[in-house]
């Protein structure tokens, strides 16, 4: 199709290295809808005849049937999937399939394509997500009472509930559905007639190709139109913050799982055994999603360096846009839906999160304050009391609330019996009502808000 400029046809190595059919015949669906779009606006415009028009709408439709039954031929000397939709357009309709070109570039073709895939692919993720999200909520809620330790760097802090737990992960899911949205709404505008990249001096309407395709506008500039891939690096940018949340709750799932926490008992459906060791249960399922993070951050790395230094306009570079985009969108996809099963499915042992809750004096800050709010010691001052406290709870052997108040009066006499209503779990657990917080009362209300979202 380009080659009446030259005498000799590519080496074979060129074909090779040159073709793109082998990954970007994903896009067919978008290549077609693109193609409609285009002859349609030809049409009414009256640059070719109305009559090639319903021809060549006729012909794609069946090309787009064939794709569906039968897939995408791989032909490297087809080079990418808009050459061998043509080639098969003109197979079933003749030479006025060559009209379809008229007044594009494979520049803006392309460029259009792959903006149509992306803003599917946003969406995919987006319903994906809304479900890892629903299952959460039903998780927090059936657990808004359960007692856990909540921890800082791995160590016991202060109890929580489970319920709080999980909702932090639904904020977490909450903003990368915010920064798809976003991505979303600035990629949707068209680039198709843009074409190579100086725009074109048939009367074409680029609204109307705009609004038949389901964006917001034309692009405003040629140039800008077939060389921007930002919303590619969109995509994959959030889609590695996406992936590192994901890596997260993989991360505690493993942990959880291993025999001295022992919070969790993954479902065997995300579980392996040993090969050699028959009392092994692995979480191969979390650590592939905290693996696969790995992997979709280097795929964002990879097109940010493709990227980084190209001069305007388009150069075959960006032909390498779409492979880390499709394996990362591939990935993401695999690691929503483990999740999301491993959520739905895990057992908690809350029982062993309560115990280990009430260990490692948990509620110490409950003594502190209480030693602020009730007998008035500046917090300061109440830290160090309370810390006091903890070693002789420590050398004790038992936990703060098991202190006599002898003991207690001893390190400082301003402590009264009273303290004991904040000593336990589930005091200090109800106590924190401010909003946020890991009160059940408080849980309860955010997973209405979150209800409430989902809906909407």
């Amino acid at each position: 199709m380009w080659g009446g400029r030259f005498a000799e046809g590519p080496a074979a190595v060129m074909r090779e290295i040159n073709a793109s059919i082998p990954f970007d015949k994903r896009m067919w669906r978008q290549d077609i809808a693109g193609s409609v779009a285009h002859v349609r606006m030809l049409g009414t415009q009256g640059i070719i005849e109305p009559a090639d028009a319903d021809a060549i709408a006729a012909g794609l439709a069946e090309v787009e049937a064939d794709y569906a039954a039968n897939g995408v031929p791989v032909d490297l000397a087809l080079e990418d999937i808009h050459m061998v939709s043509e080639t098969k357009l003109a197979e079933k309709i003749g030479p006025v399939a060559g009209r379809l070109h008229t007044a594009r570039s494979r520049n803006d073709q392309v460029a259009t394509d792959f903006r149509l895939w992306v803003r599917d692919a946003m969406d995919e993720v987006d319903a994906a997500l809304a479900g890892l999200q629903a299952a959460l909520v039903d998780r927090a809620e059936e657990f808004a009472d359960a007692i856990m330790p909540g921890f800082t760097h791995l160590q016991s802090a202060q109890p929580v509930t489970l319920g709080h737990h999980l909702m932090a992960y639904y904020e977490m899911l909450r903003r990368d559905r915010s920064r798809f949205a976003d991505a979303r709404v600035r990629m949707n505008e068209c680039p198709l007639g843009a074409a190579a990249l100086a725009g074109t001096g048939f009367p074409i309407d680029r609204n109307l190709t705009a609004f038949s395709l389901g964006f917001d506008k034309p692009t405003d500039n040629s140039l800008d139109s077939v060389s921007d891939r930002d919303f590619a690096l969109d995509y994959l940018m959030s889609a590695t913050q996406l992936s590192l949340h994901l890596s997260r709750l993989a991360e505690e799932f493993i942990i959880w799982a291993s025999q001295p926490f022992g919070f969790i008992s993954l479902p065997d459906a995300y579980s392996t055994g040993s090969s050699i060791m028959p009392q092994k249960r692995n979480p191969d399922a979390a650590e592939l999603v905290r693996g696969h993070a790995g992997r979709i951050m280097g795929c964002m790395t990879a097109l940010c360096v493709t990227m980084k230094g190209l001069p305007l306009a388009y150069s075959k570079d960006m032909q390498d846009d779409k492979p880390p985009l499709f394996e990362a969108h591939d990935l993401l996809g695999l690691c929503i839906a483990a999740m999301t099963g491993m959520v739905e499915k895990v057992t908690f042992r809350t029982e062993r999160m309560r115990s280990l809750a009430e260990s490692g004096f948990a509620t110490a800050t409950d003594l502190a304050d209480w030693l602020v709010r009730e007998a008035k010691v500046p917090f300061r001052e109440a830290h160090h009391i309370t810390g006091r406290a903890v070693k002789a709870a420590e050398d004790a052997g038992v936990a703060l609330a098991a202190l006599p108040i002898a003991t207690l009066k001893a390190i400082d006499e301003r402590i009264g019996e009273g303290v004991y209503d904040v000593l336990t779990v589930d005091a200090s657990v109800a106590s924190r009502r401010s909003h946020g917080g890991t009160a059940p009362v408080q849980v309860r209300a955010r997973i209405a808000d979150a209800r409430a979202a989902l809906k909407e």
